[in-house]
């Protein structure tokens, strides 16, 4: 019965007027699929579906996602929603992204207030249910230009918002109607939203240095330095934090662990490949965000690296030569994942064999490969990976056989993940277009 109302609900997702799935996807072009650039190597699946299937834990609904990544240890695992998503409501969260500004963080929600940050760094909540505007807060310095500060992100915690920014500030901010508590100037602008667990909030600045901050009024109480980087990818990973151990991904390719009262080091490893045939892995850049969970770490570098390994010890249980841009998604005995060769992958959280392999869209121009596709994701909502594009596309993913149930048309290019909580998902256009499924 179980299996047969799932077959149900899957159909009415691919049939229903304007819900979530509402176009079929194509059938992919016919003929072999081969590599466009020298020594890029397919991924292929390494597990018999028949012999090893996908088993994943029932979803559970999650009423808030208060920081990047859900929670401060990023495991968000299986989540509830809503069987046929319709769509709920659309308002505008500000300035999109242009020439000089970029949209690079997703939305964050607690307490039925959803709060987004738009490509000039202004910071506007919401109501969760209803898309109504509550308040905006202009952070921008009066003696600072709007253009090129590219922000950080935002992380919610104790009826405060916590905002990183391009200009080298972090903000708090009282969540109720958006005044200022608190600022503190940092020595260098940051990339990444902070992390916020027990108090002290995490922040790591472009020149590779963590900031462990006294979450009610900004002081610092530890800092470590990491390898400095001069080229690397525009947006960042936050910190992991969980068991008492903060993982930080530096724009260098290194993972470092950290006790939390202290900043004193666990353990490094540094995420690079040994082949770097490719431009993009010649950096080393770990922008997606860490992962810890049941005692391991899960990491993936742009560098074509992914690694899983033991939180305690350092010690790597196992590595595979994979990349990309986003967070890994963990489930149960299972991890999701976009690779830089625009593929969906499910691997073992045990030994990183790979179940199945999806290729997706990779040019708007697909005949002379231009206009390349950026997509942003996984997350797993109720049987379905989601993923989004800057095409303006988002698409639905089986987690068990990596078959595409279905797509959903946004009104613009989406380069940040979804997000979702209280049985809605959440999506933040590149033009700054906040929109809710329900």
């Amino acid at each position: 019965m179980a299996r047969f109302a799932f077959i149900v609900a899957a159909f009415a997702l691919t049939t229903a007027c304007d819900t979530w799935l509402g176009e079929s996807e194509a059938p992919p072009l016919p003929g072999e699929r081969i590599s466009v650039l020298a020594h890029e190597r397919e991924l292929t699946p390494e597990i018999d579906p028949a012999s090893d299937r996908i088993l994943l834990p029932a979803p559970l609904a999650n009423p808030d996602w208060p920081q990047p990544g859900g929670y401060a240890n990023h495991a968000m695992h299986h989540i509830a929603v809503g069987d046929v998503l319709r769509k709920a409501w659309v308002a505008d969260a500000g300035d999109g992204a242009d020439d000089d500004n970029r949209v690079i963080s997703s939305p964050v929600i607690a307490a039925g207030r959803i709060v987004a940050m738009d490509a000039e760094s202004a910071i506007s909540a919401f109501d969760a249910k209803s898309g109504q505007r509550l308040w905006q807060t202009e952070l921008t310095p009066e003696d600072e230009e709007d253009e090129g500060h590219f922000g950080g992100g935002i992380t919610l915690a104790g009826g405060l918002a916590y905002v990183t920014t391009g200009f080298a500030q972090v903000i708090a901010l009282d969540v109720s109607n958006g005044a200022v508590v608190w600022r503190r100037s940092m020595e260098s602008p940051m990339r990444a939203a902070p992390t916020e667990r027990g108090g002290r909030l995490f922040v790591v600045t472009v020149d590779n240095v963590i900031h462990a901050l006294d979450a009610s009024e900004g002081g610092t109480l530890w800092t470590h330095t990491g390898i400095e980087e001069t080229a690397s990818l525009l947006g960042g990973g936050s910190p992991a934090v969980d068991d008492g151990v903060v993982v930080v991904p530096f724009t260098s390719g290194e993972l470092v662990a950290l006790r939390v009262a202290n900043g004193r080091v666990l353990w490094t490893d540094t995420l690079t490949s040994r082949r770097q045939a490719r431009l993009v892995t010649a950096l080393a850049h770990i922008r997606g965000r860490p992962i810890i969970d049941r005692g391991r770490v899960f990491a993936m570098g742009v560098g074509d690296m992914m690694v899983s390994i033991d939180l305690r010890s350092g010690r790597r249980i196992w590595e595979r030569e994979i990349g990309g841009l986003e967070s890994p998604w963990i489930v149960g005995n299972f991890l999701y994942a976009i690779t830089s060769n625009a593929e969906v992958i499910a691997l073992s959280r045990d030994d990183g064999r790979i179940h199945w392999v999806t290729p997706l869209r990779r040019f708007e121009d697909e005949e002379d490969k231009q206009d390349p596709i950026t997509w942003s994701g996984p997350i797993l909502a109720s049987d379905r990976v989601i993923v989004a594009g800057s095409h303006g596309m988002a698409l639905a993913v089986s987690p068990y056989t990596g078959r595409i149930l279905g797509r959903m048309r946004l009104p613009t290019g989406v380069s940040v993940p979804p997000v979702a909580a209280d049985r809605s998902v959440f999506f933040l256009t590149d033009d700054a277009e906040l929109i809710s499924y329900r």
